[in-house]
């Protein structure tokens, strides 16, 4: 990391402003008047003195229907660090297109609990540009920092559908697992306003969220939940029990199209009488289709 070209940013860049960057890029570049690069550009974006307001912290917590404290939720610090990851994804040098990626999954450490009022300070890279069966994937990091200490780092893991790299192996396509629905614990019933509602405490205003229609303009059949948001509803409830430090994973299978209702199992572990560990499972009620699974554990 020491090795990258050090970016400051001067204020968390708007994702809105980000994302119309990437409609001109792409643009451009089915024009022909721009080629992509076949590297991953070695730089680092930070963004230092990000303030989060006690109120946007408040309507995160209501929306995934969790406990209203003054810690910041785990994954409100992705959304919090996500501009500074676009302004990585959106660099003209970026050689993956971020229109018609696919997030794949999520690594976490939350290694202390994190003050809403604490000034943060947030960096962003991309490493690992690999092939993959279906594509290119590529991994983003963050770290996250307060009072010169990291307190949140995470990996989130994106691919390129159908683009392939030259020079890049592509991997074998591993062998299909049949999922058998466990018994639930719980279901969330989603209504069409729930990427909506989502993008506006987060800040992540992708079409393919927001409408039916928009949704349809870029080729899905319907709008689909942000995998985020799954991720925080979930992590959300396990967080309520877990001591921090902890670390969490989740990997996205199939998206969830909207209106749906998810079925979920949380299996909590014990060990020496504490809290250990807690594996999740999230599937279609009536489809049976696996939409994602990982595991919350202490550190």
């Amino acid at each position: 990391m020491s090795t990258r070209e050090a970016i400051a940013l001067p204020e968390l860049p708007s994702l809105s402003k980000l994302y119309v960057s990437a409609l001109s890029t792409a643009a451009r570049t089915k024009l022909g008047a721009l080629e992509r690069s076949h590297a991953l550009p070695h730089v680092q974006h930070t963004v230092t003195d990000v303030q989060v307001s006690l109120e946007h912290v408040t309507t995160f917590q209501h929306l995934l229907h969790g406990t209203v404290r003054d810690s910041l939720p785990s994954v409100f610090v992705h959304s919090v660090a996500f501009p500074v990851v676009m302004s990585v994804l959106t660099r003209p040098d970026f050689p993956l297109p971020l229109l018609g990626m696919v997030h794949l999954g999520n690594r976490v450490r939350h290694l202390r609990s994190i003050d809403f009022s604490e000034p943060l300070a947030v960096t962003a890279w991309a490493e690992n540009l690999a092939g993959h069966h279906a594509g290119t994937c590529v991994d983003v990091r963050v770290d996250v920092q307060a009072a010169g200490e990291n307190v949140w780092e995470g990996t989130s893991t994106y691919l390129a559908k159908g683009l392939y790299v030259p020079g890049l192996d592509k991997a074998s396509r591993p062998e299909r697992q049949d999922f058998v629905p466990p018994q639930p614990t719980a279901k969330w019933r989603l209504g069409p306003e729930a990427g909506r509602e989502y993008a506006a405490v987060s800040g992540d205003f992708n079409p393919i969220h927001l409408s039916a229609l928009s949704a349809k303009i870029l080729g899905l059949k319907r709008s689909i939940a942000h995998g985020m948001y799954l991720a925080a509803r979930v992590i959300n409830s396990v967080e309520a029990v877990a001591a921090e430090p902890f670390a969490w994973d989740i990997e996205f299978a199939a998206p969830v199209f909207l209106p749906a209702t998810v079925a979920l199992r949380i299996e909590d572990h014990e060990a020496d009488g504490r809290w250990d560990s807690a594996d999740f499972t999230g599937w279609g009620e009536r489809s049976h289709r696996k939409h994602f699974s990982g595991s919350v554990r202490a550190l």
